[in-house]
């Protein structure tokens, strides 16, 4: 009887031995609330392996079922099958501790705001920063869903501060595809360059926009909601028409008033008090009809009512 030959089984390109592993094949989340699920999803939508971060199995399943809704949504509107859905959450993993990132090219941290106060405290998200350079190779990105913060203040106290970068997903807009770049002040060009290249593979456009509370997105945003709110006390419109003159008239996805609800009401009051503290102008002082909203906890889209009312789904109730 003929001997039986034995071959390695990595000559037919079934190992992952030896493999080379291409940038941004796994990225990291810390945080998967509202913002964290948007970038984790759309990585992962992208063929992209993504680990997230929550502090329990209860936080990692709400976590789950945050992103499973938004391919829900695809799938209703024909953009994703079933089987499409399945292999996209393959490629997520929800995680409790930071070792789980070793291995991780780019890490975005994306900490939830305080439900009550619309803060994300800058000392909480130093820390993030500090445990992930712990586990973190000295070639991987850290990254911070900025919009206010300055990024040069979270790596203040990192070894390595050139790989440290600043993003803003626009992710209360439904397919908004741009995403501002912050470079800090000890940003390298490569950690730059390698950000943009990620912002190409998940088809995103972006700008890079200099260090600066409120960047562009949120300034424009925030002058024009008080605008909006002005108008509204005034009684010159309603809150609908408003919405349908952006809508119609400019060719806005959704209005200033339904963005608004879904950024939540108690962020936007903190973000126009930061850009206050930050620049001084009265343009940036929230508008009385803001802060009544915020002191009745009249949230938004989270609490069901904000300028709009909601049913459980999020849907505006007419």
């Amino acid at each position: 009887m003929a001997e039986e030959i034995i071959e390695a089984i990595e000559r037919y390109g079934l190992s992952k031995r030896n493999r080379k592993r291409t940038l941004f094949s796994r990225i990291g989340v810390v945080g998967c609330g509202k913002e964290g699920s948007v970038i984790a999803t759309t990585a992962a939508l992208n063929g992209m392996e993504v680990v997230f971060l929550e502090p329990d199995e209860e936080a990692i399943a709400n976590a789950f079922a945050r992103i499973e809704g938004k391919l829900d949504k695809k799938i209703e509107n024909w953009g994703l099958t079933e089987n499409e859905k399945k292999a996209i959450l393959a490629r997520i993993k929800g995680v409790s501790v930071f070792e789980e990132f070793s291995g991780c090219d780019f890490v975005i941290e994306a900490i939830r705001y305080d439900d009550n106060t619309g803060e994300r405290r800058i000392m909480q998200r130093k820390e993030v920063f500090l445990q992930l350079e712990k586990v973190l190779s000295v070639n991987a990105i850290i990254a911070s869903n900025v919009s206010t913060v300055i990024v040069t203040d979270l790596a203040a106290d990192l070894e390595h501060k050139e790989r440290c970068i600043g993003l803003h997903f626009l992710s209360n807009i439904p397919d908004s595809q741009i995403i501002e770049i912050v470079p800090g002040l000890s940003t390298s060009t490569e950690t730059f360059d390698k950000v943009c290249q990620f912002a190409r593979l998940i088809n995103h456009q972006y700008i890079p926009v200099m260090e600066s509370a409120g960047l562009v997105s949120i300034r424009l945003f925030l002058i024009q909601l008080n605008e909006a709110c002005a108008i509204l006390m005034e009684g010159i419109s309603t809150v609908e028409d408003i919405d349908k003159v952006l809508t119609v008239g400019f060719g806005h996805r959704q209005g200033v008033f339904r963005t608004a609800d879904q950024m939540g009401i108690e962020k936007i009051v903190k973000l126009l008090e930061n850009l206050f503290d930050e620049y001084g102008s009265i343009k940036y002082k929230p508008s009385p009809m803001l802060l009544r909203l915020f002191r009745a906890k009249r949230f938004g889209v989270s609490r069901g009512i904000g300028f709009y009312t909601y049913d459980e789904s999020g849907n505006i109730i007419k």
